[in-house]
């Protein structure tokens, strides 16, 4: 694998918009009904063929945010979309982005409260601009993918065109050693190591701090590029490979990880490992009454389902591995023909949607898509 060294990519401000060009770009504040703000961006560019018919949006994961699908740094998936025609997109910015401060707290949300408080809220206020008869189409990412997938078998999210999920959705699968962490990981970290979340930006913390200790604990395990917070991310998410395909990526965004990637608190963590215990997305706490409304079993009524969902994955997926094929082959046997798959080959956990060359080897296929739903 080629080494790659850390850049200076001081010349791209964090949180920046510049990557889209051409479009009217509008930040659309809301309220989850437990007391959160969220934010929507709109980036809108006018006389597009499905303007006005047609809507996407688009949801990150945990620790990235609305950012992984602006990047100045090459072709992104905003103006790829507004190029093929879809002129109305609109990037979710949920409580596990890392635009928003509620990572790094001290709290204890689960997947429910996403799927429960923030997709819905989300979609409404998205709906109070484009009316109820615009069709919706909705691209996700990660944990965003699983928590907008449990609103759309739950029915806590209606009215959905189409939906794409990179990596994984309702039958998360894990490495074997990622679930050992995932076990152990948060009391780890929330009772001995210090706070309840974990940073990529831990590599530059002053010396002999817990973070700086934890992060050049880790570096050694990780020789395929120079990066701290390359090794931290691997750390954070699956079975300690890299999240990405090196060769993939840009060098300027291995330099500006920590521009990308922020804080991960690590009680997501207990749920995801319910859900890779259970083989499929599960409510966390069944006796919860705030979630009472929730399914406990997401995939339970599946068969009533009829939103076209297309599955992505790389082959290199060392996060979630095979989950999507999993999924895609178990709504097969329940739904058949509703849904697709795709296998990206050469490709990991985040560069479908990150890499370089995505918009030639990633973004037809989920454009190709989006077209034939959109009708």
């Amino acid at each position: 694998m080629t080494t790659i060294k850390p850049v200076d990519a001081d010349g791209i401000a964090r949180f920046t918009h510049a990557g889209v060009t051409d479009a009217e770009v509008t930040a659309h504040p809301f309220a989850t009904a437990d007391g959160l703000g969220l934010t929507l961006t709109r980036f809108r560019r006018r006389g597009a063929v499905h303007a006005g018919t047609d809507a996407v949006l688009l949801v990150h994961g945990l620790t990235t945010s609305s950012d992984m699908f602006v990047m100045p740094e090459h072709a992104n998936l905003v103006n790829e979309l507004h190029d093929a025609g879809f002129g109305d997109v609109w990037a979710l910015d949920f409580r596990m982005s890392a635009r928003l401060p509620y990572n790094a707290e001290t709290h204890r949300h689960t997947l429910d409260d996403v799927a429960h408080w923030d997709h819905p809220a989300a979609l409404a206020e998205m709906r109070r601009h484009i009316g109820d008869g615009a069709r919706v189409h909705v691209i996700t990412h990660c944990l965003g993918a699983i928590t907008f997938s449990m609103s759309l078998f739950a029915g806590t999210v209606t009215g959905i065109t189409s939906m794409v999920c990179n990596s994984v959705s309702l039958t998360p699968r894990t490495p074997p050693w990622a679930k050992v962490k995932l076990k152990y990981g948060p009391p780890l970290m929330e009772y001995v190591l210090g706070p309840s979340y974990i940073d990529p930006r831990y590599g530059k913390s002053p010396v002999l701090t817990r973070g700086w200790m934890l992060a050049k604990a880790v570096a050694p395990f990780h020789r395929e590029c120079d990066e701290p917070a390359c090794h931290m991310l691997s750390f954070m998410w699956g079975g300690g490979r890299p999240i990405f395909t090196h060769d993939n990526m840009s060098p300027v965004t291995h330099g500006r990880l920590t521009d990308l990637f922020g804080a991960c608190n690590v009680h997501y963590y207990r749920h995801i490992h319910k859900m890779v215990d259970a083989g499929r997305a599960v409510r966390y706490a069944p006796r919860d009454p705030r979630h009472a409304a929730l399914p406990v079993d997401y995939l339970a009524g599946a068969a009533e389902v009829t939103t076209p969902i297309l599955f992505l994955t790389g082959d290199r997926n060392h996060v979630f591995t095979d989950s999507n094929i999993v999924c895609h082959r178990t709504l097969e046997s329940i739904v058949p023909g509703v849904h697709e798959l795709e296998i990206l080959p050469g490709y990991g956990h985040q560069d479908p949607f990150m890499g370089k060359a995505s918009h030639a080897e990633v973004f037809p296929r989920v454009l190709d898509f989006l077209k034939r739903k959109a009708g």
